[in-house]
């Protein structure tokens, strides 16, 4: 092959020098320029000899002995850089099978932040609602950060990507935090890669945030006689969107909820329990989902007692069902919601 991991290369495009981290396959390789890592095909590169010697040498006249004291400071001429935004990249790492044919093995996720902010994050791979992989870490301004690798065959079980991002320097002015999550079907998904090989893309991106959100404060909408007598008046549409994400699939075992169930009572538990379900009702509605699946599991069937009494109260619900499901079995609760 000709470059090997640690081969200093001039990438073509930009005229810039950079170093070869990683060998992607026999087209593809992995670049770092000034810290930044991106995927660039060989044909893009070169070694920088020729245009080492090529270039003109300005050599300047001889000048006078100056001592340190006498040298005048130059300002820094760096050219800000555009904010872009985080972005969750997808590059799909590709073998030759037997009859010749190139296909895709696996997928490396990378996180991308093309904002001037530094963040703590949270990440979470889940299948069929169900936690599979998770991550915690920083990432500084202008960073690529390698999540993880994903054998190419679980996209056809259509896996979603949670972030949870928050400031590595808070600031009174910026939310306290900011959930992001990517799901894409596996039909979405092969239309992106055939995009990507059309158009000689090495990668495809999901954008998660275009900037930190500031901290939003209540909207108050004036209206008629109520808020003549002093009474506040709340857009539902804009307060919504201030919410808690609402969640489709919500897990109940009390080993979900909290690390210190061992030193909890039974009572304690259930408490737990449906309060974390009456919260997530109340989140579905006010998201207007259509429907919402409860896990509560078997066990004795007092959880599931009580939910079961209490949807009944509930004027939003339409229909429940606790009926077998190949990824919980009996231990679920599926409920329909009706906002009319």
């Amino acid at each position: 092959m000709k470059y090997q991991i640690g081969d200093t290369v001039l990438v073509l495009l930009s005229n810039e020098e950079g170093e070869i981290v990683e060998i992607i396959n026999d087209k593809m390789v992995m670049v770092e320029v000034r810290g930044v890592r991106f995927p660039v095909y060989m044909d893009q590169i070169d070694f920088p000899y020729f245009k080492r010697f090529s270039e003109k040498k300005k050599f300047a006249p001889q000048k006078q002995k100056k001592y340190v004291e006498d040298i005048r400071r130059e300002k820094p001429t760096t050219t800000p850089r555009k904010a872009e935004g985080v972005l969750l990249s997808f590059l799909p790492v590709t073998d030759t099978d037997e009859f010749g044919d190139e296909v895709v093995e696996q997928l490396k996720l990378h996180l991308i932040n093309q904002t001037p902010e530094a963040y703590n994050f949270t990440y979470q791979l889940h299948f069929f609602g169900e936690k599979d992989f998770e991550l915690k870490n920083t990432i500084q301004p202008w960073q690529d950060f390698y999540l993880h690798d994903i054998p190419f065959a679980d996209m056809n079980d259509s896996p979603s990507y949670h972030f949870d991002f928050s400031l590595v320097k808070p600031d009174k002015r910026k939310a306290d935090h900011f959930e992001a999550s990517v799901k894409i079907k596996p039909k979405q998904f092969f239309s992106k890669l055939e995009e990507i090989r059309k158009a000689n893309k090495a990668t495809f991106s999901q954008k998660l945030m275009e900037a930190y959100p500031d901290k939003l404060e209540e909207d108050v909408v004036e209206l008629g006689p109520l808020a003549r007598k002093g009474y506040k008046i709340y857009n539902a549409a804009e307060a919504r969107k201030h919410l808690e994400p609402a969640r489709s699939v919500v897990d109940l075992h009390i080993e979900k909820l909290t690390n210190d169930s061992g030193s909890m009572s039974n009572l304690e538990i259930l408490a737990m329990q449906l309060k974390t379900f009456e919260k997530f009702f109340d989140l579905a509605v006010a998201h207007r989902l259509p429907s919402v699946i409860f896990i509560h599991g078997v066990g004795e069937g007092r959880l599931r007692d009580e939910i079961h009494d209490s949807l009944r109260l509930k004027r939003e619900v339409k229909s429940f069902v606790n009926q077998y499901d190949p990824r919980f079995g009996y231990g679920a609760t599926e409920v329909w919601l009706n906002y009319k």
